[in-house]
């Protein structure tokens, strides 16, 4: 059996996969350490990877100068979310293999993750319809999660920015 199958069963985006199917993934995926600081991908990048947080935490950024009123006007990255153990990301390379909408930076030191690239996870998906149909499932319930989220954080932000102006 793939070491991988037993961390996958316990994450959202594969949950309530079976045995192969979870095989099937696990035989996809590439594990990589990273370091505190280091960038795993930036806003505006291309996407073509699903990571899976096996061990530490990542910072999700935005950059606020691309909304802001005042154009050149320098601004730090904004956290937008941190993730953890069994937490994925990336996930909209799966969807649209668009631009990354927000950089992905580590914030814990000997961070763990697993990657599977998505040409290859869509070919899965293809040759596997109840694996696509299950993971498409799972994927939509997490960013909607995730989409809900966002829009409390927005709320919040033009409910208290304008009571602080």
């Amino acid at each position: 059996m793939n070491p991988y199958v037993n961390f996958l069963r316990q994450t959202d985006i594969f949950y309530q996969f079976n045995e192969t199917q979870l095989e099937t993934v696990a035989d996809l995926c590439e594990e990589r350490t990273l370091e505190t600081g280091e960038i795993v991908f930036f806003e505006g990048s291309h996407s073509d990877e699903l990571y899976i947080i096996v061990y530490g935490v990542i910072d999700i950024l935005v950059n606020p100068a691309l909304v802001s009123d005042k154009p050149g006007e320098e601004h730090d990255p904004v956290t937008i979310a941190t993730l953890r153990r069994g937490q994925s990301f990336g996930e909209i390379a799966l969807v649209d293999q668009g631009i990354r909408s927000a950089t992905a930076r580590i914030a814990h030191d000997d961070t763990r993750l697993l990657i599977i690239p998505s040409e290859k996870l869509m070919t899965a998906c293809e040759t596997y319809p109840d694996l696509g149909y299950r993971l498409m499932l799972n994927l939509a319930a997490d960013l909607a999660l995730k989409i809900r989220g966002t829009s409390l954080r927005v709320r919040e932000e033009l409910l208290y920015g304008r009571a602080q102006k």
